[in-house]
C-alpha cells in the first residue's frame, strides 16, 4: 500500500477536494475516489516523510505518548470499530513520524491475518513484552478494551515512579556537578591570581596556600589529561555495565547502600507487585507472568530472586515460600501474598501491595533528601570555604605582622 496526494472535484457539485487516499497503485487510488462520486483531476504519490532514527537505547515513543495511543485505541474498540479502522484513524492522527510508522506496520500485519498481539512483538523497544502479552490475553478473552484500558493505569504507574526517582536523584548529581565546575574554575583562574600576588610578597606560605597552590599548578599542567579522564571513566564505566556480572556487583552495592537501597527496594517491589497483579486479573498464567515481570526489573539481584521464585513455583512450591527465601522482600509483603495465593485473590493483594508501596517509596525518597541535601550543601561550603580560607591565610598573616 502506497499514500497518494490528489485534487478532486464532486460530480454533482463541483466543489474541488484535496486530501491523501491509501491504495496499491495510482489507478486503484482513482476507482476509489471515482465511486465515491468524485473526477481525479491530478495524482501523484505522497512525498516520504523524512524519519530521524531514535537515539541509541530510546524507542523514540514516550511513555505519554503510548499512554494516549492506548486509551484511544480502547475507546475506539469499546465503541465497535475494528481493529485496523482504528489503528488508521490513530496512524493518521499521529504527530511523531517514528510512531506514526511503527502504527502502519502494525496496520498492514493486522490486515495479513496477523494477531494484535504479535504484531506488537515485532516492535519490543515500543511495547514491551508486559503489553504484547496482556493484549494477546485480551484478544483471546474478548476484553481487549479492558486491557488497553488497564495498560494506561500501568504505565502512567511506572512512568510516575520513574519520575520520582529520577527527580530525587536530579538534586543531588546537579550540586556535585556544580561544586566539580567551581573547584576547577578556582583551581585555573582565581589561585593563579593569588600566586602571582604571593610570591611577590616573599616569605612561607601557610601550609593550606601553598597546597592549594600546587593543586592548581598540578591542574594547570594537567587539564588535558584531567578532561580526557572525566569523558573516558564515565564511558569505561558505562560500558563496564553491560557485562553481567559487573552489573550485578554494582546492584548489589546500591541495594546495600543506605537510602538508596531502601528506595531501589521499595519501589522494586511496587514495580513487582504493581505489573503481576495487572497481569494476572488480565488472565495471563503465573508463570509466564513471572518470566515477563522478571525482565521489567531492572535491578539483577531482585531480578534473580523473582527468576529463582519462579523455578520452584513450577517444581511445586507456593509463590511466598521461595520469595521468603530470598531475603530481597519484606516480610509484610511475603504475608500478604501467602494470603493471596490462600483466598484465591492474589491478584487483589499485589495491587494493594503496590499501592501500599507506592507511598512508601514517596516516604524513603523523603527520608534519603533529607540526608542527601544538608551533605551536598556541606561539600559546597568545604569547597569553597576552605579555598577562600586558603587564600586569605597569607593577608591576615601579613596584617597581625603589620600591627605588631
Amino acid at each position: 500500500m502506497a499514500t497518494y496526494k490528489y485534487k478532486a472535484r464532486f460530480n454533482q457539485t463541483g466543489v474541488s477536494k484535496r486530501g491523501e487516499i491509501d491504495a496499491p497503485s495510482p489507478d486503484a487510488a482513482t476507482q476509489r475516489l471515482n465511486a465515491n462520486g468524485l473526477t481525479v483531476l491530478s495524482i501523484a504519490p505522497k512525498p516520504k516523510d523524512i524519519v530521524l532514527p531514535p537515539f541509541p537505547g530510546s524507542s523514540g515513543v514516550s511513555s505519554r505518548e503510548l499512554v494516549v495511543f492506548s486509551r484511544q485505541l480502547s475507546t475506539m474498540i469499546d465503541a465497535g470499530l475494528p481493529i485496523v479502522q482504528a489503528l488508521d484513524l490513530l496512524s493518521s492522527q499521529e504527530v511523531n513520524p517514528h510512531f506514526k510508522r511503527i502504527q502502519l506496520a502494525i496496520k498492514t500485519d493486522v490486515e495479513t491475518g496477523m494477531t494484535f498481539g504479535d504484531a506488537l512483538r515485532k516492535h519490543p523497544g515500543v511495547f514491551p513484552p508486559l503489553y504484547s502479552s496482556l493484549v494477546t490475553a485480551g484478544e483471546v478473552g474478548g476484553v481487549l478494551d479492558t486491557i488497553l484500558a488497564r495498560l494506561c493505569v500501568q504505565i502512567e504507574k511506572a512512568d510516575a515512579m520513574r519520575r520520582k526517582i529520577k527527580g530525587a536523584l536530579t538534586y543531588p548529581i546537579g550540586t556535585l556537578i556544580v561544586a566539580i565546575i567551581i573547584l576547577i574554575f578556582m583551581l585555573l583562574k582565581v589561585i593563579p591570581t593569588f600566586q602571582d600576588m604571593f610570591s611577590s610578597m616573599g616569605g612561607e606560605l601557610p601550609a593550606l596556600t601553598q597546597f592549594l597552590i600546587d593543586a592548581s599548578d598540578w591542574v594547570v599542567d594537567n587539564i588535558w589529561y584531567i578532561i580526557a579522564t572525566l569523558v573516558i571513566v564515565p564511558t569505561v564505566g558505562y560500558l563496564s555495565l553491560q557485562a553481567y556480572q559487573v552489573r550485578r556487583i554494582v546492584d548489589a552495592l546500591l541495594l546495600n547502600m543506605p537510602g538508596v537501597g531502601n528506595v531501589i527496594r521499595k519501589s522494586a517491589v511496587s514495580t513487582f507487585t504493581r505489573t503481576l497483579g495487572t497481569m494476572l486479573s488480565s488472565g495471563v498464567p503465573l508463570l509466564d507472568a513471572l518470566e515477563i515481570v522478571s525482565n521489567s526489573i531492572s535491578n539483577t539481584v531482585i531480578r534473580e530472586a523473582i527468576k529463582f521464585a519462579r523455578q520452584r513455583l513450577s517444581e511445586g512450591s507456593t509463590l511466598a515460600d521461595p520469595l521468603a527465601i530470598t531475603g530481597i522482600f519484606p516480610n509484610m509483603v511475603v504475608q500478604m501474598i501467602r494470603v493471596g495465593e490462600e483466598t484465591g485473590a492474589l491478584d487483589t493483594m499485589l495491587n494493594k501491595i503496590a499501592d501500599f508501596y507506592d507511598e512508601e517509596v514517596d516516604d524513603a525518597i523523603g527520608g534519603m533528601m533529607a540526608l542527601i541535601e544538608p551533605a551536598m550543601m556541606c561539600l559546597i561550603a568545604v569547597l569553597v570555604g576552605g579555598m577562600l580560607i586558603g587564600m586569605y591565610l597569607p593577608i591576615f598573616s601579613m596584617s597581625s605582622a603589620v600591627k605588631t
